[in-house]
């Protein structure tokens, strides 16, 4: 995993708790469920560059 592809990855997941936390405030179930899923897209995205940095060894 790059560099920038763990930072793309981290701000993807910021994002989506930024979202999840808005949404929670505002009683915004929408939102709430956008940030989530933003959340695990980062999240699956980590674990695939972890699946590919174990195999290059």
């Amino acid at each position: 995993m790059t560099i920038k592809d763990k930072f793309e990855a981290e701000a993807e997941e910021l994002k989506g708790k930024a979202t999840e936390a808005i949404g929670r405030v505002t009683k915004d179930d929408e939102k709430i469920g956008k940030g989530e899923a933003e959340q695990l897209v980062a999240k699956g995205k980590k674990v695939a560059e972890q699946v590919k940095d174990v195999f290059k060894k």
